[in-house]
């Protein structure tokens, strides 16, 4: 079993989840660094992982999506400074501590996730998908696992439909259809989530649904007499959002990737945590992490 996690999620979820009160020696807040330090060092004590990597969203906010559809994330504000910076002290901590990480400036961490799952499958290894995020379930096949942490935990292949409406393979038409509002994804107008599922119960997938327009007006959906028709007018939208919600597990790696953890560097560590004015227990935290790991 290999571990693939979706770090943004986790930092983000540090920053506001943590006091900002939470400050470096000179006043400048580490909220979301040390929420997202004692999040790994948690994770690696409660897993003990022989191959893990955690993947990162490129600093830019830029992927091939946005050449494709400019307006793709264009909702989102960007992120604070003082965020910025605690995203470079988190990956300069994880390189210390061993850990094999990435980012690349045109994929995004699902990119690079999905990459990963897909030669850990060529190796032989299934992956737990660390993450929170819907749309990584796609990745999910029948010998791997999503894992919400401290959420709603681990979901099976089996139990992807019962979490999330629809099976992995029909995640990426699911958004498709009925659009994604987090990344600025419009999909078709006047179909809903509750509408996207049914098609997909009743066609398995978004050529299918196009493949049988005639047929959606005998389909048991809320306004299926006129759903055909809006269908037929958005064909283009549809397949255009359809090129940003699938993940791209072809991203290019530069050389061969070692999911196996290293020794940490406790001493680059212990300086890191001096400039930052860090207590202890991270401190102590990263010494069990040393010893799993020797």
């Amino acid at each position: 079993m290999q571990y693939l996690i979706d770090a943004s999620v986790y930092v983000f979820r540090a920053y506001y989840s943590m006091p900002d009160d939470i400050v470096d020696n000179d006043g400048n807040p580490i909220n979301a660094f040390y929420g997202f330090c004692r999040f790994i060092g948690d994770f690696m004590e409660q897993t003990k992982p022989e191959h893990i990597a955690i993947l990162f969203d490129d600093s830019s906010g830029y992927s091939f999506r946005s050449e494709i559809y400019p307006p793709y994330k264009a909702n989102r504000d960007p992120a604070p400074p003082e965020l910025k910076k605690q995203f470079r002290q988190c990956e300069e901590y994880i390189n210390l501590l061993g850990l094999m990480n990435w980012s690349h400036p045109n994929y995004e961490a699902d990119d690079l996730i999905g990459t990963l799952a897909r030669l850990g499958r060529q190796e032989g290894r299934a992956s737990t998908i660390v993450s929170r995020d819907k749309d990584l379930a796609q990745l999910v096949g029948q010998d791997d696992i999503f894992w919400d942490y401290s959420g709603k935990g681990k979901i099976t292949y089996q139990q992807i439909p019962d979490v999330f409406g629809v099976w992995p393979e029909q995640i990426a038409d699911f958004l498709a259809l009925a659009g994604d509002s987090v990344d600025n994804i419009p999909g078709v107008p006047g179909v809903g989530k509750k509408t996207a599922i049914a098609l997909l119960k009743n066609f398995q997938d978004l050529k299918s649904i196009y493949g049988n327009l005639s047929l959606i007006n005998n389909v048991d959906i809320r306004g299926a007499k006129t759903l055909g028709n809006k269908l037929e007018k958005h064909e283009d939208d549809a397949f255009l959002a359809r090129k940003l919600t699938g993940i791209d597990c072809y991203a290019p790696l530069e050389s061969t990737m070692n999911l196996k953890p290293s020794r940490p560097d406790l001493d680059g560590i212990n300086q890191l945590f001096d400039q930052l004015g860090v207590g202890t227990a991270l401190r102590r935290q990263a010494d069990r992490i040393n010893q799993l790991i020797n």
